[in-house]
């Protein structure tokens, strides 16, 4: 009997262990991110930039591609913390044929690190380089004047926290061989690397040096090298397309309004962006002045209490006021870039979103929803805006009130009507802020047309009794290789994808990729760049107008204009109305959660309804 036991237990262990092993192991897995072994150097792509000749390689596709283009001196020792500087001139040919340092971060599954970088410290301070993608030709055979093909810069997302630009997903070299167009992208700096305005650092620099904004520095310092180098690579300086996704979206909206950023870019395409930004005084200032709790100089608070030089917030407080400007600025810039990552630990990291700052100089004074309500103010230029449908259900996952894992690994909505309902009011604040009242702003204020879409993909299978499709959705950031037509054979991919779902997979991701790049060509995505696909029309001010295009298989509907725009009066009183919450509590968090920060605001009613906070970090970047 005890033998037949442990036989029984043996099983156990073999079917759930093991299974265990296998998916955390695969699931931790990267696949091959973009260029990350060197290539052969292919001699026909020789070509002449301001800094020095670069040699690049021969992608499978056909496409021309080089990768590690440096578009900034390095931001280290004294430039860390400075407005990027110019590149240094080379006299031998540089071989990019193989992928540059990430700029520092800490290594998450977010942006599909293996397991061994998992929360460490991973990449470079020296890490501003660019990557360009283009259709095969000689340096002979580059185009000129009206020959010249369109140029599309992408921006990575990652919360400007983390990511890289040669994840697989962004290759543009499908865009590239495919369309012809030129893709470039690039590295910036991120976390307290890319956004750090501690008031004594640079006192005799620039208003750039001091405005804090080194992420959106140096995403404006690719663009300006895109201009003076692009035509090298057979493409047009005056018809730069500025493309990103998340963070990368909440950066370009920044750019828009950045006076900085004048004649670098003529139209953009936000995917699931937002136009968010906190005061200087937030991000400067102890909390007893108005910081935030992770403002520059409550980073600097913790990192003397972490290397022991003082034994107390307090005492570090006495301690900065007692230095020189000089002296906190040498500290910070000798300190070690590991234990400047290691002072945000934990859920801290989420606490402190690098939102972009109103210094003033790089971005204006002014919120940017009341920039954006005056051409005058920002660069109009026509647009594609949008966001996926669930954007927020990939988060939910790791929300054990919302989710449990049974057996470890299989996920289990707890309840499905409390995950649902989360999801839905979540999503649609996404949208409200990322979409239709930027929409209603710009087409109001502006001549340029504005696009704008919705991502609805959702034909995912169900695995191992787990309904993806019902699980996950259309979920955050599912669309980025859509548009590049780039899917590469991680584990995850193996498990979404299949001979069932593949079709409609490709015919979508050709459809957006032909949109995309059609915007590209002609400010107006069209029907495509071969004509063929249903009419996207512009943003309609018509009450009853079509407002935004479904991208959408076509077992769900396919491609087809919508009218149903939502803002956030209307998700209040929507929220307000709704009987599916029976403890009002419960509802009291979904207000916090959704208004906290906003116009629409209500202290008195938050308190009525049991002001229960929310307990979702993330909202941070929402709540405006």
């Amino acid at each position: 009997m005890l033998k037949l036991i442990l036989l029984g237990l043996l099983g156990i262990l073999v079917l759930v262990v093991a299974p265990l092993g296998y998916y955390g192991y695969q699931f931790s897995q990267s696949g091959d991110d973009y260029g990350e072994k060197a290539q052969a150097v292919e001699l026909a792509s020789l070509r002449t930039t301001n800094q020095g000749d670069v040699v690049g390689f021969k992608d499978i596709t056909g496409s021309h591609t080089w990768m590690g283009i440096p578009y900034a001196a390095p931001p280290v020792g004294d430039l860390r913390w400075q407005a990027p500087r110019q590149p240094a001139f080379r006299k031998d040919t540089l071989e990019t044929v193989r992928a540059s340092h990430k700029c520092k971060q800490i290594g998450s599954f977010g942006e599909s690190r293996p397991a061994a970088e998992i929360d460490k410290p991973i990449g470079s301070e020296d890490c501003l380089y660019l990557n360009i993608f283009a259709p095969e030709m000689s340096k002979n055979d580059l185009p000129s004047g009206a020959g010249q093909l369109p140029v599309m810069v992408y921006i990575h997302g990652g919360g400007n926290t983390a990511g890289y630009a040669n994840q697989f997903k962004y290759s543009g070299r499908n865009l590239a061989s495919k369309h012809k167009v030129i893709v470039v992208n690039l590295n910036y700096r991120l976390g307290l690397f890319g956004w750090f305005a501690h008031p004594a650092l640079n006192k005799s620099g620039s208003l750039k040096d001091k405005s804090g904004n080194y992420g959106i520095l140096d995403i404006l310092a690719a663009l300006q090298w895109v201009q003076e180098n692009i035509k090298a690579f057979g493409g047009n300086p005056d018809n730069v397309t500025l493309f990103g996704e998340s963070a990368g979206g909440m950066n370009i909206f920044a750019i828009l309004a950045s006076p900085e950023a004048r004649n670098l870019f003529h139209k953009v395409i936000i995917q699931s962006g937002f136009p968010v930004s906190i005061s200087m005084q937030s991000a400067q200032n102890y909390i007893e002045d108005g910081g935030h709790v992770n403002s520059a100089r409550e980073i600097t608070n913790q990192l003397l209490v972490a290397d022991a030089t003082v034994a107390s917030r307090s005492g570090a407080i006495d301690y900065q006021n007692s230095l020189e400007d000089a002296e906190i600025a040498r500290y910070l810039r000798t300190k070690q870039a590991d234990q400047i990552l290691a002072v945000l630990e934990g859920e801290a990291q989420i606490n402190f979103p690098p939102l972009i700052f109103r210094d003033g100089a790089v971005v204006p004074i002014a919120p940017l929803q009341a920039v954006f309500s005056d051409a005058e103010n920002y660069h109009h230029v026509p647009m594609i805006i949008g966001t996926n449908r669930d954007e927020f259900k990939a988060f939910f996952v790791g929300d054990p009130t919302l989710v449990e894992m049974e057996m470890g690994f299989l996920p289990k909505i707890i309840n499905p009507a409390r995950f649902h309902a989360a999801a839905r009011y979540f999503n649609d604040k996404w949208k409200a802020v990322g979409v239709d009242e930027a929409a209603m702003r710009f087409t109001v204020a502006q001549r340029e047309a504005v696009f704008a879409y919705r991502f609805e993909w959702d034909e995912l299978p169900t695995v191992l009794g787990v309904d993806l499709a019902d699980l996950l959705g259309a979920p955050h950031a599912f669309e980025i290789p859509f548009v590049f037509e780039s899917f590469d054979n991680r584990f995850m991919n193996r498990v979404l994808f299949s001979n069932d779902n593949i079709p409609s997979r490709t015919v979508l991701s050709e459809a957006m990729s032909s949109y995309w790049t059609e915007f590209a060509y002609h400010s107006s995505p069209g029907k495509g760049r071969d004509g063929a696909l249903p009419q996207w029309q512009r943003w309609s001010e018509q009450p009853q107008g079509d407002k935004f295009i479904i991208l959408d298989g076509e077992q769900d509907g396919g491609l087809r204009m919508h009218n149903d725009a939502i803002t956030q009066a209307v998700l209040k009183r929507r929220l307000m109305a709704d009987p599916s919450f029976s403890d009002p509590v419960e509802k009291s968090s979904m207000y916090d959660c959704l208004f906290r920060g906003s116009a629409h605001w209500d202290d008195a009613k938050f308190k009525m309804l049991g002001g229960k906070a929310c307990h979702w970090p993330v909202f941070q970047y929402l709540q405006i």
